[in-house]
């Protein structure tokens, strides 16, 4: 007798915690660190506000990924070493993505956030120089 047809999911669980939970850990610090830079630039002024929407990203970071990783976990297959290895590809290369789409959408907010301040910071438009009532009135002269 073979072992049963699940065995192999065992190592494939630890394997693909053992990879996940390093890698959203790594990715988080990374966002972490050079987000913060960047809201400071954002938040010029106010660095306890910038550290603590930095703060507030990551840890949004964190539950949403290690979530997404969490429901993702569970398995069919995986009865030959093959299949096993097959299941954790997969499982990693849906975990990757999603980091990959998450950490855009977090450098969008970025980007917004930052768009917004500086919008902000620019002068009121110019009062305009002529009337179109004068321009069009002396074209019909002619």
């Amino acid at each position: 007798m073979g072992p049963e047809p699940s065995s192999f999911l065992v190592p494939v669980y630890v394997a693909y915690a053992a990879v996940a939970v390093p890698l959203t850990v790594h990715l988080a610090r990374t966002l972490f660190k050079h987000g913060a830079v960047f809201l400071e630039d954002v938040f010029h002024g106010k660095p306890a506000l910038a550290d603590a929407v930095n703060r507030l990203l990551v840890v949004g970071f964190y539950l949403t990924n290690l979530g997404y990783a969490a429901l993702i976990m569970q398995a069919s297959g995986g009865g030959t070493v093959v299949e096993a290895v097959e299941v954790l590809a997969r499982k990693l290369g849906a975990l990757l993505i999603s980091l990959a789409v998450v950490h855009f959408l977090n450098l969008y907010v970025f980007y917004r956030i930052r768009r917004r301040s500086q919008l902000a910071l620019l002068p009121p438009p110019v009062a305009p120089q002529l009337r179109l009532e004068r321009i069009v009135a002396h074209a019909e002269v002619r």
